[in-house]
């Protein structure tokens, strides 16, 4: 073989290569992703396994309040059935909409606020919440630094090709202002 020929065929290697480096750092940030995701996940499934114990004890003091209660379940509900950040971020908008009025719902029974399940479950939750707002910023974090690495070149020329599309971060979004106001509360 010429010395041509091996400069070709070392090109040829140097390019390959550099295209399975390029093909690796984008799985590994997609894993990175993937794995952030499962971590919401987690944490949204303890949240879902909390809401009926705090409906139920409401439940027993609260009995007339029927909508707010049932509001809180179907929420909780369309949560669990909803699937990829998007949706899953819609859904849990609303649930937290919904727990607020709940909570609005106990500052009006003295009796229900100093109930010891009641405070533990609401400290349960506080630090549910606390948990997954962590988790929604690891997973916004690694969308970011994944949606920004399949943008860069040279990986943008090969991203779309190699089945890399971008991914949706888990975000309030237009609802934002909505979650941030306080809940109504009627007596």
């Amino acid at each position: 073989m010429s010395t041509t020929g091996w400069i070709v065929l070392g090109l040829i290697v140097v390019l390959v290569a550099w295209v399975i480096a390029i093909y690796n750092r984008l799985v590994a940030m997609r894993q990175r992703v993937n794995q952030s995701f499962a971590d919401v996940d987690v944490q949204l499934k303890q949240r879902h396994d909390l809401v009926p114990n705090l409906v139920e004890t409401v439940k027993g003091y609260a009995t007339h309040e029927r909508g707010t209660l049932e509001a809180v379940v179907q929420a909780r509900n369309a949560a669990i059935a909803a699937h990829g950040p998007a949706q899953q971020a819609a859904a849990e908008n609303i649930l937290t909409g919904a727990l607020r009025q709940l909570f609005a719902l106990a500052e009006a029974y003295p009796d229900l606020k100093a109930n010891t399940n009641f405070q533990q479950l609401q400290t349960e939750l506080s630090d549910i919440e606390n948990k997954l707002a962590a988790a929604r910023r690891f997973f916004n974090n690694a969308v970011q630094e994944y949606n920004t690495g399949i943008q860069q070149f040279p990986a943008v020329l090969f991203a779309a090709t190699l089945g890399f599309p971008p991914q949706t971060f888990f975000d309030v979004g237009e609802e934002r202002a909505q979650l941030e106001k306080p809940p109504q509360v009627k007596f």
